[in-house]
């Protein structure tokens, strides 16, 4: 199975430059089943469009590689500035996210445009935004629909031109409607509403996920790629994988390491599948 085989295009992954060793993010998403070809033609769609979008998606799916494949194809300037609403100072989460003015920190000189002014003239990327404090969702959707945000500590707004991607794996729609996650914000997103179906559901993409990686950690320790055998793909269609597509590339990553020149079932340390 060949990471290269033009069947299997467009595979999206991560620049030299954003990829790390420790990351825990999905490192590659493709669009090989029918489902995943479909939702493709709705992020081309979307992408030079301009509108926010929410993408639903269960952890490890691929929602930022999607996320950044919509700022890579909407033209548009700026950076795309990713942020986990999880991380956010309690304290000072509405300076992290819009900015400060001078003076306003242990005596900073300095003003600082926030993650929501670096983004100007780009994508503003919100992972988990139900994570972000309720009190800042509506400051949140004040600044993208009037284009100014006002820095903690500062007399004037400021002017700024972001456009909105964020990340959800739960639904926010049962949150708005128990009061822990704003309504307006969600109708605001509505509009680019998109659903990363979970592995197990676009099962066509499994074993082209499979030969990718493969490839890739093959080609990173100096190994020849081994065969899937017939038994093996047959197990990974076959699993239900609740890690998605982060749990695939761990799988695949064992697998090369334990195997000769081909995988078998009891190389996938899967629960299907004989340990090793």
């Amino acid at each position: 199975m060949s990471p290269h085989n033009p069947l299997v295009q467009p595979v999206l992954t991560f620049a030299d430059a954003e990829r790390s060793p420790l990351s825990i993010r999905a490192k590659a998403l493709m669009f090989v089943d029918p489902r995943s070809r479909q939702l493709y033609e709705e992020v081309e769609r979307l992408a030079p469009a301009h509108p926010p979008v929410l993408i639903h998606g269960e952890t490890g799916t691929g929602k930022e590689l999607l996320a950044r494949h919509i700022h890579r194809s909407s033209g548009r300037a700026g950076l795309f500035v990713a942020l986990n609403c999880a991380s956010l100072s309690p304290q000072h989460a509405e300076a992290e996210l819009f900015g400060h003015a001078p003076g306003v920190y242990n005596g900073s000189a300095s003003s600082r445009a926030g993650w929501f002014g670096s983004a100007h003239g780009g994508t503003l990327y919100l992972d988990e935004i139900g994570d972000l404090p309720l009190t800042l969702q509506g400051k949140l959707l004040r600044a993208l629909e009037t284009r100014e945000v006002l820095r903690v500590g500062a007399r004037e707004a400021s002017p700024v031109d972001v456009r909105l991607v964020a990340a959800t794996s739960f639904d926010l729609t049962r949150a708005a409607a128990v009061g822990k996650f704003d309504a307006r914000l969600l109708r605001y997103l509505d509009d680019g509403h998109l659903l990363l179906p979970p592995l197990r559901e676009r099962p066509g993409d499994i074993l082209p996920m499979a030969g990718y990686f493969l490839g890739m950690y093959a080609q990173r320790l100096g190994l020849a790629p081994p065969v899937l055998d017939a038994q093996a793909q047959r197990v990974l269609e076959a699993y239900a994988w609740p890690g998605n597509t982060r749990e695939l590339e761990s799988v695949i990553h064992f697998a090369l390491l334990v195997c000769s020149d081909s995988i078998a079932p009891q190389h996938l340390n899967l629960p299907l599948a004989p340990a090793v």
